[in-house]
């Protein structure tokens, strides 16, 4: 059954992928044509302002970090995904895991991760990610994952089989998950949550408008659905989202954004400025002003999120060990 089942995702990708390569569609969702000329306008009329300078820290840490995941044949979001901040969290020792290998099955139009049929499942993975983790001295741990829809549980066991590798090394370390939407798989998404992880993460990644055009396959209500269900299965575990900025969204759609996660009681919100990885993604909008991050910060607390982080860098798992004291004094205080 499950090599029927992976024939027919294979099937189904190629034809998906087929269809999308005839009419000259990539991830901006719009032609080619229209990409290469939406890049170029907006690189021309839109120069990364100063504010997005980055300063380049690769000292010791960096590069051993770096040595310590390819040794253990280990995927990182902050390399997959071009992260702005890799200098300066590696830097710092710490680090987002990507488990569940490195190839995608969705190709969501502002992601760099590779996308295509992913490799066999790497049972032995969750192990050599607590290793890592217990060798980087971790009191907080991010573990996210490409989408795997080729899977029944959408990958979720491995998810939970790490929680419970990185528990027995470090069982002081704070785990935070990552997930994907599992494809509406509630089953998956419980067995996720009776791990017990930390603090549990799905991001919305833009307002409802937008959805569509962002995401592949992934869909606003989904995922709130998803982030309800999450807290109604585990309500002491915190739940957490993002938002990036940036592609053409309105300043009311993020608010009613934000109004949409405190109703399914989402208590942690980052909010990040979208950096187009290539040519070939999504084109940015505009570059959002560190002012209008900082009223976005307000709006946020204002709403009751235990924690905001809002600036033109932050991405989901930054200074997620902040995220986690947070959330933990602000339960405390509404005993």
């Amino acid at each position: 059954m499950d090599a029927l089942r992976s024939g027919a995702f294979q099937l189904l990708w190629f034809a998906n992928h087929w269809f999308l390569s005839e009419t000259c569609y990539n991830k901006t969702g719009i032609s080619e044509q229209e990409s290469r000329y939406s890049a170029m306008k907006t690189k021309e009329k839109q120069p990364k302002p100063d504010w997005l300078r980055i300063k380049l820290t690769t000292g010791g840490n960096y590069a051993e970090l770096k040595d310590m995941m390819r040794s253990k044949t280990l995927h990182t979001v902050c390399e997959e995904a071009k992260c702005p901040n890799i200098y300066e969290c590696w830097a710092n020792r710490t680090a987002t895991f990507m488990i569940l290998g490195d190839i995608c099955t969705r190709a969501c139009r502002f992601c760099a991760v590779k996308t295509g049929l992913p490799t066999e499942l790497d049972l032995q993975e969750p192990e050599r990610v607590a290793e890592a983790a217990e060798q980087m001295g971790l009191r907080h741990c991010v573990v996210t994952s490409v989408a795997r829809d080729d899977l029944k549980d959408g990958g979720a066991s491995i998810f939970v089989e790490t929680i419970k590798a990185i528990r027995r090394k470090l069982p002081l370390c704070s785990v935070e998950v990552l997930i994907p939407d599992f494809m509406g798989n509630w089953d998956a998404l419980r067995a996720v949550m009776d791990a017990k992880p930390d603090i549990l993460n799905h991001n919305i990644e833009t307002v409802a408008r937008l959805s569509d055009r962002v995401r592949a396959k992934a869909k606003y209500a989904r995922s709130m659905e998803l982030l309800k269900r999450a807290k109604e299965m585990r309500p002491d575990i915190p739940t957490k989202s993002s938002i990036m900025l940036g592609v053409g969204e309105e300043w009311d759609e993020i608010l009613e954004a934000m109004d949409d996660l405190r109703a399914v009681d989402c208590n942690i919100l980052t909010l990040g400025q979208y950096l187009q990885p290539s040519p070939n993604h999504m084109p940015i909008a505009r570059y959002v002003h560190p002012d209008e991050f900082a009223k976005l910060k307000e709006e946020g607390l204002k709403r009751g999120f235990s924690h905001v982080e809002s600036a033109p860098l932050v991405r989901s798992s930054y200074h997620a060990h902040e995220q986690v004291k947070s959330a933990e004094e602000a339960r405390t205080a509404s005993l």
